[in-house]
């Protein structure tokens, strides 16, 4: 793996000076209720915030062209943006039970949004995104791209999505592992710990914000009893869940293969 991006809570840590040279994830949900943006100082991914905002709606609300209209001022305003994700449709079975539809519409779904905001908006740097529920799904959405005259393998970036809440399952491997065999430069979204430690070699890039729940979890009591941790020595606030020294001490330990905070 070549990229980590810090997911952040806060649109402001994009210009953030110990933020410099840390490559930041950032949510269009928050992006887009900033009237004056910040301006970066470093490299970093817009997530379109799918999974909320399906998971609220039940589908997108937001229209291609709106979202198309939103990003483009992020590109322009923000600066330094290396990608934007499209406005695609999670395939787990909890998001299927929301929407009613099946695992072939989302994909469908997907790539007809990911054509269309390449029409509206050729000049933006849109990655493609695989959505699936098996392996034999995510090479089926492969399929359905070419089909287009989409061609993966020639894609500086390509995101997987569907697989944060299994990223540490062999199912989960097998899948980063047949895509990349195809020659897919693969980006995983929400890839944690245990994901990287399970099959880094097969992605380009990864996102995490699990530091934000690993804090919050320092403030509560331990499984046996054990006492609250709280927030890191010298923080004033109750946890670091919100908090830049937390996000970065974790974000160095993961790197580094040694236990996070």
């Amino acid at each position: 793996m070549s990229t980590f991006y810090l997911g952040v809570p806060e649109p402001r840590w994009l210009e953030r000076e110990e933020f410099r040279g840390v490559p930041l994830f950032v949510s269009h949900n928050r992006l887009r209720r900033v009237k004056n943006l910040p301006r970066a100082i470093t490299r970093w991914a817009l997530d379109s915030g799918g999974f909320n905002h399906i998971e609220t709606h039940g589908r997108w609300t937001i229209t291609a062209a709106e979202y198309a209209e939103a990003v483009d001022r992020y590109h322009r305003e923000i600066g330094m943006m290396d990608w934007a994700a499209p406005q695609d449709w999670m395939c787990e079975a909890k998001m299927l039970a929301r929407t009613g539809l099946t695992v072939d519409d989302h994909q469908r779904l997907t790539t007809e949004n990911g054509l269309e905001l390449r029409r509206i908006a050729p000049h933006l740097p849109w990655i493609w995104v695989l959505q699936g529920d098996t392996p034999a799904s995510y090479l089926a959405h492969v399929a359905l791209y070419a089909e287009h005259g989409v061609d993966l393998t020639a894609e500086a970036v390509v995101g997987v999505g569907s697989v944060c809440r299994r990223q540490s399952t062999a199912e989960a491997t097998e899948i980063f592992q047949l895509l990349a065999g195809l020659g897919i430069n693969v980006h995983g979204f929400g890839v944690k710990i245990l994901g990287r430690n399970r099959y880094a070699d097969a992605l380009v890039s990864a996102d995490s914000q699990a530091w934000s729940a690993r804090a919050r979890n320092r403030g509560r009591a331990g499984k046996n009893g054990e006492p609250p941790q709280g927030a890191l020595p010298g923080c004033t606030h109750r946890n670091c869940n919100y908090c830049p020294k937390f996000a970065l001490q974790w974000r160095e330990a993961v790197l580094a293969g040694r236990p996070t905070p």
